[in-house]
């Protein structure tokens, strides 16, 4: 944690992925009108998870976020923003929104990858990127009868 997070101040959740790894940023919102960063968390895919597609990729990154903040989320006194780079998840979300999403009073807003300049860098990281470039490459998993 970087910052104490106070629950009576704006909260903004920023997610992205790239084909191996989520990144989630949890901001606050100070007196001055600037964003805090109060933590973040970084996670690579397993083997199954990289195969998804990158709407699944990215609605796993908010889904991870959610559940590892939801102490904090779920008790903010605003509603939240949670950020994101793609566009058709904005659809996905609005009909997955009643199921267990429904806890948590948010806003779901799509941003261009270079605004989110806190997720977007974690996200570029190269050295996670190391062996796994041509991970499912030429993987045959039903064969031609």
């Amino acid at each position: 944690m970087l910052a104490v997070p106070d629950l009576d101040k704006k909260m903004r959740m920023e997610v992205d992925t790239l084909d191996y790894a989520t990144e989630e940023v949890l901001s606050m919102e100070c007196e001055n009108g600037k964003w805090r960063l109060v933590t973040f968390l970084s996670k690579s895919l397993n083997e199954t998870e990289r195969n998804y597609e990158i709407h699944d990729k990215e609605m796993l990154a908010v889904i991870r976020g959610l559940e590892n903040w939801r102490h904090l989320l779920e008790d903010a006194k605003y509603k939240f923003e949670i950020w994101t780079d793609h566009k058709n998840l904005e659809y996905f979300m609005r009909a997955q929104k009643a199921l267990y999403l429904s806890r948590f009073d948010f806003t779901l807003k799509h941003v261009l990858g270079t605004k989110m300049e806190k997720a977007d860098e974690l996200s570029r990281r190269l050295d996670w990127k190391v062996g796994i470039e041509n991970d499912n490459d030429n993987q045959v998993l039903l064969k031609n009868c």
